[in-house]
Parts: structure tokens; sequence; C-alpha cells
């Protein structure tokens, strides 16, 4: 019931936004011309899966596809209780001080019981969402796998057509399938804690093999000589991973928020890793294996949804979790007969 009334609302929504003659092109010049609300407005409809959205969302973000170049990605993950926010929202201030402007994509967790979040992002970046120039998106993880919600490629291009030109994403700090940020960031930023404890390990290892920086967070008062300890042991441990193929040297250092601290190297770090991958092409490079994972995660997600849209196919799939509930077939047998039977149908419509 819930879900029909939602979906009944977004199609109202897109109703009268087409009764206001509201267009892609329209809304592209108003993202623009710096209008946050059209900006947020924005976000909202490439967050939507309603077919009806679709199409409008495919035109505005092929508007926004050449704005793209200039900006730098960085991702922030970390185990929940690093101090992300507070982290950010020092690092966001500091990078708007030297003269940036700063779009924050914070991803919350959502329930698995009532697919709800808290989205408190805005409440713990006070001062940051209040500045000019930088704007501060929550947006829910859902169902999605890897930290990011659904939308963070969509959002992220829609930031950068605004004039946004550093987009930070913040990850919900799950795990090893975090990862999947990796792919749509050009730095890669890992918050750890001193004295975290062995029982971290399993989540540091494939996170630590792919960040750029760690950096040990809260490091002040009696924790500061901790938190320098273990940035020399990350340092030591990164030794024995492979190198990157970008000839970039992952760095280890200590930050507090508290007394602003390490912000300052976090910038030096930054610089001199987009020099490297600037003038030797390999930010280019892991832009275009952006859009190609992109376009796979994209296919897959266009033909789930066109299959949860189609009421024969919908009736079919029903069949088919009836018969895997029987166990008269097993899952992977009843999935590839479903493909199969929609393969020989013809295209999706």
């Amino acid at each position: 019931m819930g879900d029909h009334l939602s979906r009944n609302r977004a199609i109202g929504r897109i109703k009268k936004r087409r009764e206001r003659n509201i267009s892609p092109e329209t809304l592209y010049a108003r993202i623009r011309s710096g209008d946050r609300e059209g900006l947020s407005e924005a976000i909202t409809i490439v967050e939507r899966t309603l077919p009806e959205a679709r199409g409008f969302a495919a035109d505005l973000l092929s508007l926004c596809l050449h704005n793209t170049v200039h900006s730098r990605r960085i991702g922030i993950t970390g185990v929940p209780g690093v101090g992300k926010s507070t982290f950010i929202e020092c690092f966001g201030q500091s990078l708007i001080a030297a003269g940036h402007r700063v779009a924050v994509l914070a991803i919350d967790p959502s329930s698995t019981r009532t697919k709800g979040s808290i989205l408190g992002d805005k409440t713990r970046m006070n001062e940051l969402a209040r500045n000019p120039n930088a704007f501060i998106r929550p947006s829910a993880a859902s169902d999605t796998l890897g930290g990011v919600a659904r939308a963070t490629r969509e959002s992220i291009m829609l930031c950068e057509a605004a004039g946004f030109d550093t987009i930070i994403v913040e990850t919900v700090g799950v795990g090893q399938s975090e990862t999947s940020v990796h792919g749509m960031v050009d730095f890669f930023l890992l918050l750890m804690l001193a004295g975290a404890g062995d029982e971290l390990q399993g989540i540091k290892r494939g996170i630590m093999e792919m960040a750029d920086a760690i950096f040990i967070t809260k490091a002040d008062g009696s924790n500061e000589a901790a938190a320098k300890r273990a940035a020399n042991q990350y340092a030591a441990a990164l030794h024995l991973f492979p190198p990157s193929e970008t000839g970039w040297v992952p760095q280890v250092h200590t930050s507090s928020a508290l007394n602003k601290t390490g912000f300052d190297t976090l910038h030096n770090t930054l610089s001199e890793f987009f020099e490297l991958v600037e003038t030797s092409g390999r930010k280019a490079e892991n832009r275009i294996r952006q859009d190609l994972l992109w376009l796979d995660e994209a296919l897959r997600h266009e033909l789930l949804d066109r299959v949860e849209n189609n009421p024969a196919l919908n009736a079919e799939m029903a069949l088919v979790r009836s018969q895997v509930m029987q166990r008269q077939v097993s899952p992977f047998a009843a999935a590839a007969q479903f493909i199969n039977r929609l393969m020989q149908g013809g295209p999706l419509q």
C-alpha cells in the first residue's frame, strides 16, 4: 500500500513538472546558473526508477556530459565511528578557503526492514551546509550494494554541471563491498582509527589495497601518540601490497578535526596525486573505464526495471518464484530459463 501511494505521488510530481513546462533543457539551464533548488530537483529525478522519469533523466544527463572533465572526484570511506562527517566538514571548509566549490554526496545506510534512512548529514555538517560554495546531498543506500546509492554517478555529473569542481562521495562504511565506490572516483581516501583492534582486519584488507591515502583520525590529546604509531604500522603494511599501475605510492598521515590539523597535508597529497595522473593521462583513462562500468551497471538496472514494470513479465516472474519456493527448480536454472524465454520474446517494451 505504501509503495503504491509513493508511486502515485511521484507520478503526480512528474505530471506537475510537465504542466509547468519544465524540460531537460530548462532544468539544465537552471543547474548551470547555480540554482541549488534546480540541482536538488534534478538529483531527485535521477534517483527515481519510475519509467515516467527515466527518459527525462537520460536527456538531462546527456546535456551534462561535457561538464565533467576538470572536476576532482574523491571517495571517502571508513568504519562507523571514525568521524567521516566531522572530517569532511573540516576538509570541505579548507577546500572552499582555497577557492574550490565543494559538493558532498553523503550516502546513509538504509534499514533492510523498513527501507528507511536517517539522512542526517546536513545536521552533522552544519557550518559546511550553510556555506554558499558547498552543496550537501544525503541519499539512501537502499538495497544497493557497495556503500553507495544507485544514482550516485548521475548525481556526480549533475553537481559537476552546477560548477562544483570537487565532488566528495561519503560512503556508509559497510566493509569490503564498499570498494564499488572506487569505480566512480579519482582518489580514494580511507579513514582509520588508532587501536581499532584485530576484529576489523577483515574489513581493512580489501579497502586498503585500493586506498590512495590513509588518514588516522582523532589524532589529538592522549590519542595523538597512538595515532602516529598506527600511521607507521599502516605505512609498513602498504608496502606489502602490489604497486599501483599509476605509479602512485599511497601515503599515510594523521589528522584531527578537533585541532584542524592534517588538512594541509591532505591538500598537498591531492595535488601530488592529480599532477601525476593528469600529466600521465591516467585520470582520463580511469574515467573511460568508469564510464564502461557505469554502462554495465545501467544495463543490469534497466533490465530489472523493465521486468518489474511489465505486467506480463511480472506474472512470469511470479511463476518462476513459485517454482523455486516449491523446489521444483534451482534458482540458477530458473534464472537461466527466464532469461531464455525473455530473449525469445524479443526486445522489452
